[in-house]
């Protein structure tokens, strides 16, 4: 009998979740904290002082050569020529139909480009990068080089500040520095996945346990915590940031999906995808992500389906109860003629009709992000 054995992987800072009682789950290939003390008080932990996210399992990949700028500009739904050196920029991956490759973060760096994408989506988009090489580009895979951490919440500058070799004052929103932290030479940019102001620093891999512990020496004033995946995944859906796989996948697009403002249609030779993607613009999508509060005490999960006056017209995509709104939100795909803000639904929870309604995004809107 054939025995197939997966061996997760674990972070440069996985000894520091076990010793602060993580709780342990496979996530993307790694072995991750899921919760420390729990997924509420870690959430509100983010939205008052500030916490910690271990975030290394997420893909990074350099992009070098004279012909990067056009390579990512062909690749990315974004327009990598808006960037100056140390700006990052939210963007897509689309196949030729327009569905989602993944989205990503791009960075143009001095001398490089270095391309975030999702953990689960690292090997993926990494070949679908290799396929479309063109021109003078290199790529590396460097996801196990560097670390990745994020400082998150309102006092996250001010415990940042502490450690960081250079001001982080002027460091806009989605601006990056080099500079040192805890000693080490890292990549620090104001970026993040919570809605509160924040940092997300890389380090290298063979260093990065001495960043992590000086930014927690720096905030325990601010009684600074790690925080687990299961407290991202409220935080990221308060704000209605996507998450591959539940909110956009190959058989989405970025209209429809609430992207518009990260897709440049007009950029000169196109994207991947660009073709397809005009005739959705032009024609007016039939479907969109809304934002879906409840108006009752019932949570919504991913898959139930949404109703209008008795007809289905779409399902839940992500679900959760609200620690910030201590009520049922959800995101979902409703035909368009349903997504106007206002719009009653019913989700239907395990047979039980609950009465919802459509709501402008984000579901909280006292985020702290500059």
């Amino acid at each position: 009998m054939l025995v197939l054995l997966f061996v997760l992987k674990h972070t440069p800072f996985y000894d520091r979740h076990i010793g602060a009682g993580g709780r342990m789950v496979p996530f993307a290939g790694y072995e991750l904290p899921i919760q420390f003390r729990g997924v509420i008080t870690e959430h509100r932990r983010v939205r008052t002082t500030v916490g910690v996210f271990d975030v290394s399992h997420m893909g990074r990949i350099e992009v070098t050569g004279a012909d990067a700028p056009t390579f990512l500009n062909t690749m990315t739904t974004n327009d990598v020529g808006l960037l100056a050196v140390g700006q990052a920029q939210y963007s897509v991956f689309c196949y030729p139909d327009g569905g989602i490759v993944d989205d990503l973060v791009v960075y143009r760096l001095a001398n490089r480009w270095l391309l975030v994408v999702n953990g689960a989506n690292n090997d993926k988009d990494t070949r679908w990068l290799e396929e479309h090489l063109a021109g003078d580009v290199r790529l590396a895979n460097v996801t196990d080089e560097l670390a990745q951490f994020a400082v998150q919440g309102p006092r996250a500058e001010a415990v940042m500040q502490k450690v960081t070799s250079l001001s982080l004052a002027d460091v806009g929103f989605y601006w990056s520095i080099q500079a040192e932290v805890g000693g080490v030479e890292a990549l620090v940019s104001r970026t993040g996945y919570t809605g509160e102001d924040g940092f997300e620093v890389y380090v290298p891999a063979d260093r990065a346990l001495a960043a992590w512990d000086a930014v927690f020496a720096a905030g325990r004033e601010f009684e600074i915590e790690p925080i687990g995946l299961g407290a991202r995944d409220t935080l990221r859906l308060e704000m209605k940031m996507c998450l591959y796989g539940n909110d956009i996948d190959h058989g989405t697009n970025p209209i429809e999906a609430g992207l518009s403002w990260v897709v440049k249609l007009e950029k000169p030779g196109g994207f991947i995808g660009s073709d397809a993607l005009r005739k959705v613009a032009d024609a007016k999508p039939a479907r969109r992500l809304v934002c879906i509060e409840m108006k009752d005490r019932h949570i919504p999960r991913p898959g139930c389906p949404i109703l209008s006056n008795g007809e289905r017209v779409g399902h839940v995509t992500s679900g959760t109860m609200s620690p910030s709104l201590n009520k049922g939100i959800a995101l979902g795909y409703v035909r368009s003629d349903c997504a106007r803000v206002g719009s009653p639904l019913d989700v239907d929870i395990r047979g039980v009709l609950a009465a919802a309604e459509v709501v402008k995004p984000p579901f909280y809107k006292q985020g702290s992000r500059k």
